[in-house]
């Protein structure tokens, strides 16, 4: 597939990296950037044929089949509304939009042009994602009644990221969009957010927009999802994913932490890892960082998507979503109470509460625990079915 890439930063390169990387069949034929320098290094850097400081030109040239957006957030819209004109296929970084109204407006651009609007939520398709949210489908750990998503790094690297009118936002619409998509694929994308509690505040740094931020987010079956983000953490980027089920719980460290340790004295290169702070001393590198943060995986799923005319599995429907929640966070930030997830054109399921199968101890008491004490004692703690008693036998 020919493909035209909007943006020669940051993000832009970690893509080219994975769409260049073994051998693949699909090949960037253009690059555009608002510097026409930044643009020509881009080029040259990835071998492609045609650079360009003119949105316009780059989105319609005839041999480009689908548009890789890796802009500001203040460009999105604008970019999106670009690429459905001309009718192309048009894959966007996160988040969708800087709010749910700006995200709503290109998922109807999209569809109204009768292309694929794919959604470059890449932490839902790393490889221990991938792997968890087959377990939580396959039943592994029964009902998802709470799940935990953790993104902390020292800030990100482009200024207008630090500037709240082009992000929309700090480090919840930065970071927070990753854990509300992680949250609602173990939950369930079926189940409707309903109200989320959040708090946010500036620690740090000498900006308009918060820097920490802690929410929770309510799920119509009574799930909660928690994210925590922060763009003060020290001492790397740390991507954690927590998953509680009624039968099982599943620990994911996507980053930091991933068993590959070295100690250097800093003779070497300087860059070890994304977010890293240091060069030297003990340092947690990554194998294959564009593998590991789900890039591969996600450009192959919304290749395959347009190639056969399905759905990815993140659509810009997928971004709506999280950016009506976002603004739900922001609100509750301001208000310090629940606030409603309002959004417009709910696609998923109407939840239907099923009477709990309750463990039976017997004919007179449900079991609530059952455990082997360390003198090899079994205990159970049971609840008597008419009066409620709880009880130890």
């Amino acid at each position: 597939m020919n493909l035209a890439i909007l943006g020669a930063g940051f993000i832009s390169r970690f893509y080219a990296d994975s769409l260049v990387a073994q051998r693949r069949k699909d090949k960037i034929v253009s690059v555009y950037s608002r510097n026409e320098d930044n643009a020509k290094m881009f080029a040259g850097d990835y071998g492609v044929p045609h650079y360009t400081s003119a949105l316009a030109e780059c989105v319609s040239k005839p041999n480009v089949e689908a548009v890789i957006i890796g802009l500001s957030n203040d460009m999105h819209l604008p970019a999106v509304l670009e690429a459905a004109k001309a009718g192309k296929h048009v894959l966007c970084t996160k988040p969708l939009g800087r709010n749910a109204a700006e995200a709503l407006q290109m998922l109807r651009a999209v569809e109204a042009a009768g292309v694929t609007g794919g959604y470059l939520e890449d932490l839902c398709y790393t490889p221990k994602f991938l792997k968890s949210l087959a377990s939580v489908k396959s039943g592994a750990i029964g009902e998802v009644i709470w799940t935990k998503s953790r993104e902390t790094h020292p800030g990100p690297h482009s200024d207008w990221f630090w500037d709240k009118e082009k992000s929309g936002g700090g480090a919840i619409i930065d970071l927070g969009c990753h854990c509300a998509e992680i949250s609602r694929n173990f939950i369930g994308k079926n189940i409707r957010p309903t109200e989320v509690m959040c708090w946010a505040d500036t620690r740090v740094h000498p900006i308009d927009a918060e820097d920490n931020a802690v929410g929770l987010v309510k799920y119509e079956n009574g799930a909660i999802g928690q994210f925590e983000v922060s763009w003060t953490f020290r001492g790397g980027m740390d991507l954690r994913d927590e998953v509680m089920g009624t039968e099982g719980t599943i620990w994911a460290n996507n980053f930091l932490r991933t068993g590959f340790e070295m100690f250097t004295t800093g003779k070497g290169g300087d860059y070890i890892a994304e977010k890293a702070e240091s060069n030297s001393g003990w340092l947690f590198p990554v194998g294959d960082e564009v593998h590991e943060l789900g890039y591969s995986h996600m450009f192959t799923d919304m290749f395959d998507a347009i190639d056969s005319g399905r759905e990815p599995a993140e659509t810009f429907y997928d971004g709506y979503i999280v950016n009506a929640i976002l603004d739900a966070a922001y609100r509750s930030a301001k208000t310090k109470q629940w606030e409603p997830v309002q959004i417009e054109d709910w696609r998923g399921g109407t939840y239907v509460k099923e009477e709990k199968n309750l463990s039976s101890y017997n004919e007179e008491y449900y079991l609530i625990k059952e455990e082997v004490l360390p003198n090899g004692e079994k205990k159970s703690i049971i609840k008597h079915k008419q009066t409620g008693s709880i009880e130890k036998r």
